[in-house]
């Protein structure tokens, strides 16, 4: 496995706030307030407790980046984000008027005084804080950030693609791993916390879930593990995924419990075959749901589309789940170092499921798979 990455520096996160308050303003907003969450981690680094009390990062396009804390996290936060300007304010005191000073103290003519505006806010905020905002500027809008700002996260550096190629190293030695257990007389819950074991084990820091599917669950996509005995006989799809070093990973196959038979080698067969022409419409320039038009076109024709129920593929990165998605009616353009999924499946209610998911990036003149395991079936005991 690779080594640990070296840190980002306070100048990594300057330039992505600094991009940030440009794409803003560039979209006609005023600015963007970012609540605790991924979109504060990636911007500045700093990861406060999520609580009640107001913590607020104020980007707006000229100006300095400052942060709303709360004043007994001011050191931690001046300590984790150096390059911040800090605004604490105290228990008893109104944060929202300590926000508002930086929101409203001039429009964008350069007049000063509380003009409020529209700002684009990271969707995890508390509703709370947002109202609280609105009560001190009444002319304020707010729009979300996958709204207003979609791609703010969406194309990856070189420092970010090699963590989510770490990721997705340690998730695919997991599933090499989890081949050789047991899976016929156990339960699916067993085999997944052996998978979250494993991932744990190959450097993941956070489990985001765990998906063991056996038999009619696995027509369930987002079936959650629970106590089915697994058996001979069953189809059983693993889906899985986390984040190490702090990017994510996310990660199918399709295994069958001793021989399948002939349909099920079928079915197979015909989702292996998507998923490869989805990965091959990967290229610059093209739309992402061109991704989603390739890999569905080879389950549609083979007489299986009605059983595609999603969307091909999500964006990853600082989250498991984020834009871009492959999906039908996406027309933004596949630009290099975007990250993504690409993960098209067959559902047959009260039978099987089977699904094939690889991470992949966009190169220069194509896509490059950071998921290497074999995709034919695997057959497990």
């Amino acid at each position: 496995m690779t080594g640990t990455p070296a840190p980002f520096t306070a100048e990594d996160y300057t330039a992505r706030m600094r991009r940030a308050a440009r794409a803003a303003g560039d979209a006609g907003l005023d600015g963007v307030l970012i609540a605790p969450g991924p979109d504060l981690v990636w911007l500045t680094g700093y990861r406060p407790p999520e609580t009640e009390r107001l913590t607020l990062l104020v980007l707006r396009p000229g100006e300095d980046p400052a942060l709303v804390v709360p004043a007994l996290e001011a050191p931690d936060a001046a300590k984790a984000a150096p390059m911040l300007a800090l605004r604490d304010w105290t228990d008893g005191t109104d944060p929202y008027e300590t926000a508002a000073d930086l929101l409203g103290r001039t429009d964008r003519t350069g007049r000063t005084g509380r003009f409020g505006g529209r700002f684009g806010v990271s969707d995890n905020a508390w509703a709370m804080h947002l109202l609280g905002l609105q009560n001190r500027l009444t002319d304020t809008a707010y729009v979300s950030l996958t709204e207003a700002l979609p791609m703010l996260r969406a194309v990856k550096d070189a420092a970010e693609l090699q963590r989510l190629a770490a990721a997705g190293a340690a998730a695919d030695a997991a599933y090499e791993e989890i081949r050789e257990v047991r899976f016929a007389g156990r339960r699916e819950n067993e085999v997944a916390a052996d998978l979250a074991g494993l991932l744990r084990q190959f450097g993941h820091s956070q489990v985001d879930f765990t998906i063991v599917a056996s038999g009619p669950n696995g027509a369930n996509p987002h079936h959650e593990a629970d106590d089915r005995v697994i058996e001979r006989g069953d189809m059983v799809v693993l889906d899985f995924g986390g984040l190490k070093h702090g990017y994510g990973s996310d990660t199918s196959r399709t295994v069958h419990v001793g021989e399948p038979d002939a349909e099920e080698r079928r079915v197979h067969d015909i989702v292996r075959a998507a998923q490869e022409e989805g990965f091959r419409a990967v290229r610059p320039g093209a739309a992402c749901q061109d991704v989603d038009r390739a890999a569905r076109a080879v389950i549609t024709e083979a007489g299986y589309g009605e059983y595609f129920i999603h969307r091909t593929g999500h964006g990853i990165g600082v989250t498991t789940h984020e834009p871009p998605y492959m999906v039908e009616g996406e027309e933004r353009p596949l630009v290099p170092g975007m990250c993504f999924s690409v993960e098209p499946g067959i559902y047959l209610p009260g039978r099987f499921g089977v699904r094939i998911e690889d991470i992949v990036t966009v190169t220069e003149d194509g896509g490059r798979r950071l998921n290497t395991t074999e995709r034919e079936m695997a057959i497990v005991e």
